[in-house]
């Protein structure tokens, strides 16, 4: 259980649509398809109707900072399926990159690992009452590209299970690498998303995080059943 997920959720019932990519970069081929990820009948690239609506508003505003500069959409909505995988994944490349073999690990080594597959990952819950934030259709991974078509260097890739992840890692350490993702969170906030206080790419706008970030009685948007 995370804290945001005490919200309440109050399903609007609002469609997915598909994010008009011609307005943003993207990254291809998708990086968890380009994985063995299906995805469904939906791409990765639909978000809840205002969620993209506020998207949209957020790259017109980047725009007017930086004309050529663009978000890049790294992933957008996720079924449980997909957030499964992805944490299945990212459990066997941290064993991998330790050197280990899971079965010779012990229960404490296991649970360590896990705790840090969840210190980035959401648990793909099934539970309509907590669900992970991109299952909603409410959140989207992002970065920036400039004007030279460039995917901007922001201190640590997306993903990445470490405390670079962390929004204010560099605020301290390297001001280039702060000054950019408060750059990308002050275009997301202007027009109503917030960030997860764990992980510099993720926004969110209507979920229960967003709920709870924002000071919000309930949420909007739950896992979507399609």
């Amino acid at each position: 259980m995370r804290p945001y997920h005490k919200i309440n959720i109050i399903e609007s019932g609002e469609i997915l649509v598909k994010i008009p990519l011609e307005l943003f970069a993207v990254e291809t081929p998708h990086p968890y398809e380009k994985l063995g990820a299906n995805y469904g009948k939906y791409s990765p690239y639909f978000l809840r109707k205002t969620v993209v609506e506020k998207l949209i508003a957020a790259q017109n505003y980047l725009h007017s900072l930086h004309p050529d500069w663009y978000i890049q959409i790294f992933d957008a909505y996720r079924p449980v399926a997909v957030q499964q995988f992805m944490v299945d994944y990212s459990f066997a490349q941290a064993v991998t990159e330790k050197e280990l073999k899971k079965s010779d690990l012990s229960p404490q080594e296991l649970a360590a690992i896990w705790q840090q597959v969840y210190d980035i990952w959401a648990v793909p819950s099934l539970d309509m009452n907590t669900p992970p934030p991109h299952s909603t259709g409410a959140a989207v991974d992002i970065t920036l590209v400039n004007n030279h078509g460039e995917v901007v260097n922001m201190g640590s890739p997306i993903d990445e299970m470490s405390d670079r992840s962390y929004p204010d890692f560099f605020i301290n350490k390297n001001p280039e690498f702060h000054q950019l993702r408060q750059l990308l969170n002050d275009v997301m906030m202007q027009v109503g998303f917030t960030r997860n206080p764990r992980e510099w790419w993720h926004f969110s706008y209507g979920d229960q995080m967003w709920a709870w970030l924002s000071h919000q009685p309930t949420a909007i948007y739950g896992r979507l059943v399609l």
